[in-house]
């Protein structure tokens, strides 16, 4: 999903990773993930990340007597009912763009979308169908949706009571639920045996046209440089390009964020840690600038950056940051 620009106003509104002049919150999405599982390790993930695609290469052994059939889920964010205005401003997730593609031993595999709704964790999805309420529900109007004006004032009651609507000040009536999506698919894990998954989508990148990165106002935006780990090698290749753009008078002083968010946690539900563990992050353009936090980063391509780890235990996620400038025409 491309950014959509923003008044910058909506951007403070919704405390979005920059203030700049516009921008848009990344889509964090991540990995497979399976509820903890005592048999099945994850020998290896070989992680590509870029702003047009994540690619990711896994590894896996059943180190029980007996073949597995495991459902695998590969959870997407979802849409909250709380942040039903917010969307309004940051436009609802196309998860249809992602373009999913998966193999298992170099073979396509069929993949199934599921949306569930929940309240609180509660699936409520079953009771909105006997109901014959809609699942999506959220579309970043403010307004109050069209089947909710629908019910009677006994409907009302009734929903709130049940917890499915909650009752404004103002006395309109809003759904409570999330709409949760996962992709899934039955998968096989053969008895000692090792099974080689790979998976591909384009994220859904976030991003901003200038701002908090200039020298004068960096300062005020320390939870930016932190999210992405900003350093102070970083701040001094970024001040020499603005140095060198104010000897053009005809070079262009913005410039470009895109985020990328990828969860990692997910690598944590599988029998020990991650054996063998290699990200690489590819900055598109060898003028780009890159950064995000990892120890251990190893520059191995004018554009690709590095990391490896053995025994991998993630404790968070990742957060990439990349910073191009718009070339100068003459």
């Amino acid at each position: 999903m491309r950014p959509i620009f923003l008044p910058l106003l909506a951007a403070l509104a919704l405390a979005q990773p920059a203030r700049a002049n516009d921008s848009e919150a990344a889509v964090s999405i991540g990995g497979i993930e399976l509820v903890a599982n005592p048999h099945v390790s994850m020998d290896s993930e070989d992680l590509y990340i870029s702003e047009k695609e994540v690619r990711v290469r896994y590894r896996y052994t059943n180190h029980s007597d007996k073949d597995l059939e495991l459902t695998i889920s590969f959870p997407l964010p979802a849409i909250r009912a709380a942040d039903e205005e917010k969307y309004g401003y940051t436009a609802l997730p196309d998860y249809s763009a992602l373009g999913f593609e998966t193999t298992v031993d170099g073979k396509p595999v069929a993949l199934k979308v599921e949306k569930r709704a929940e309240v609180a964790g509660r699936d409520v999805t079953q009771r909105l169908a006997e109901l014959g309420w809609p699942l999506d529900w959220i579309t970043g109007s403010g307004e109050e949706p069209a089947f909710v004006r629908k019910l009677t004032a006994d409907q009302l009651a009734a929903g709130v009571r049940e917890g499915l609507l909650r009752r404004e000040d103002h006395g309109m009536h809003f759904p409570t639920w999330d709409v949760v999506t996962h992709v899934t698919r039955k998968q096989t894990f053969p008895a000692h045996g090792t099974v080689e998954v790979t998976h591909r989508y384009a994220p859904m990148i976030g991003g901003s046209v200038a701002g908090s990165l200039f020298p004068a106002v960096r300062k005020d935006y320390p939870e930016h440089l932190k999210t992405y780990c900003i350093d102070q090698g970083f701040l001094a290749a970024f001040d020499r390009k603005v140095a060198a753009r104010m000897k053009d008078p005809d070079a262009p002083m913005a410039y470009s964020e895109t985020w990328i968010g990828y969860v990692l946690s997910s690598g944590r539900n599988w029998r020990g840690p991650i054996g063998d563990f290699r990200l690489v992050v590819d900055k598109g353009k060898p003028e780009n600038l890159v950064s995000f936090c990892m120890d251990g980063v190893k520059k191995i391509s004018p554009t690709q950056f590095e990391v490896r780890r053995k025994n991998f235990e993630p404790s968070g996620d990742l957060e990439v940051l990349i910073v191009e400038w718009p070339s100068i025409e003459g």
